[in-house]
């Protein structure tokens, strides 16, 4: 259902949408690509890495557990603004424990606790873009959160593993440099959340009055059943773990891939190197696509676009296969494998988006988004925990042999799925 008033709600998206998706992208990608850098720099192996920082990522594979919470108890609003303040404190405070003895093991419990505010954040940020605005903006401004989703990957893929290594260098020690970037990171939460008190819209269907959380709870179980009883569920369910099941294979692997020294099979970048061709070269191509894939779908409709959008997706993903058989020493070859298989990402993911939004439709579809985005997060994290172990056991040339391998199910999956021929296409709101 549209919301009461698209005409009010709707007027200025962008003033807010761009900047909310950046502020859930950040926390995402320092659980996934961030951490493992700081990790790596601090000689954690590549096992331990991925299982770590995957299994880091369970509070957005349950978050469906408290969506109700958050829907029903509270302002999204103000569930917004709240955690992205406490996001400002925890990164703080995960600057102030680098220099502890014991300062992995702190490290990793602050991820948590960053992970499950995050995760929040995130029910609240998704169930506000979709009471604020109609389908056909939800899905015209798909490609606008993809790409500041992107553009947040730039900024720490890229800017922040890039200006670690600079702050490496000035300092001459790992711990001091990856401080001033979690500084960095504290301070510019502060300023969001001070930014988006005045920015984020007063929508109508986020004003109404709030049951209380105990009646929330009670709730949970017939939203949680009402999510299970949609039409073709086990069908949709399998396609959400295994869509992107090759890339979270590969996904905790890239960056100890380019960094580690090409005596071990890798290719021996710095982290300078790392967050021009992976994070600003790689990530600027994903946004691209993203950007293309949301402008095609909201032009031509979700059915028509998803198998020409799985099958960019896929093909691509054979780069890192031939970077490992090869080992080019150019940094521009390098950045331009890394950028086609990023744009191929980019463009496929946008239909992986647009899809879970056709799924949550209908009753409680703030709940039930959260649901399938639990799902989503499943399927990065339960190949991630295994992906480090694989690695170690098979070497980086028959890992991504594996890897290419498994994205076999997710067309299998694409093929289950029914989409409604009319979803996502660009028609105007009803009034």
């Amino acid at each position: 259902m549209p919301p009461e008033n698209p005409a009010l709600v709707s007027r200025h998206p962008w003033r807010w949408v761009p900047s909310l998706y950046f502020c859930q992208g950040i926390p995402n990608v320092v659980m996934t690509s961030v951490a493992v850098v700081l990790l790596k720099n601090l000689e954690v192996s590549n096992a331990d890495i991925a299982f770590y920082t995957s299994v880091a990522y369970l509070p957005w594979v349950v978050k469906p557990l408290w969506s109700p919470l958050v829907e029903r108890a509270g302002r999204k609003r103000r569930w917004i603004v709240t955690l992205q303040f406490v996001l400002s404190l925890v990164f703080g405070l995960i600057a102030l424990a680098l220099p502890a003895p014991d300062a992995i093991r702190l490290v990793l419990v602050l991820l948590w606790v960053m992970a499950f505010s995050s995760a929040t954040h995130d029910i609240a940020a998704d169930g506000f873009y979709l009471d604020a605005l109609p389908p056909h903006q939800q899905a015209a401004f798909v490609g606008v959160r993809s790409t500041f989703f992107r553009v947040a990957s730039i900024a720490g893929k890229g800017g922040l593993v890039w200006l670690a290594g600079c702050l490496i260098g000035i300092t001459g020690a790992v711990r001091p440099g990856w401080m001033g970037v979690f500084g960095l990171l504290a301070a510019g939460f502060l300023l969001f959340a001070l930014a988006h008190l005045v920015l984020l819209p007063r929508v109508p269907a986020d004003e109404r009055p709030r049951v209380a959380a105990a009646s929330a709870a009670v709730d949970f179980g017939r939203t949680f059943l009402a999510f299970f009883r949609k039409p073709r569920i086990w069908q949709t369910g399998f396609f959400l773990l295994t869509y992107r099941l090759a890339e979270a294979l590969a996904l905790k692997l890239v960056e100890p891939f380019l960094l580690d020294a090409r005596a071990v099979g890798g290719l021996g970048l710095t982290n300078k190197q790392l967050g021009l061709a992976y994070g600003v070269v790689g990530t600027a191509s994903a946004l691209a696509g993203g950007l293309l894939g949301g402008w095609l779908i909201s032009r031509h409709g979700l059915k028509r676009m998803l198998w020409p959008m799985i099958l960019i997706m896929h093909l691509p993903i054979g780069v890192f296969l031939v970077l490992a058989q090869l080992r080019p020493e150019s940094l521009p070859v390098i950045g331009a494998a890394l950028a086609a298989e990023q744009f191929g990402y980019g463009f496929g993911f946008t239909a992986y988006m647009v899809y879970m939004m056709m799924v949550a439709e209908g009753e409680h579809k703030t709940a039930h988004y959260a649901l399938c985005t639990g799902f989503m997060a499943a399927s990065i994290m339960l190949p991630g925990m295994a992906a480090g172990w694989i690695q170690e056991q098979l070497g980086y040339v028959n890992f991504f042999v594996l890897v290419c391998v498994t994205t076999l199910p997710s067309f299998l999956a694409t093929a289950l799925i029914k989409v409604d021929p009319g979803y996502a296409r660009k028609v105007q709101p009803t009034q």
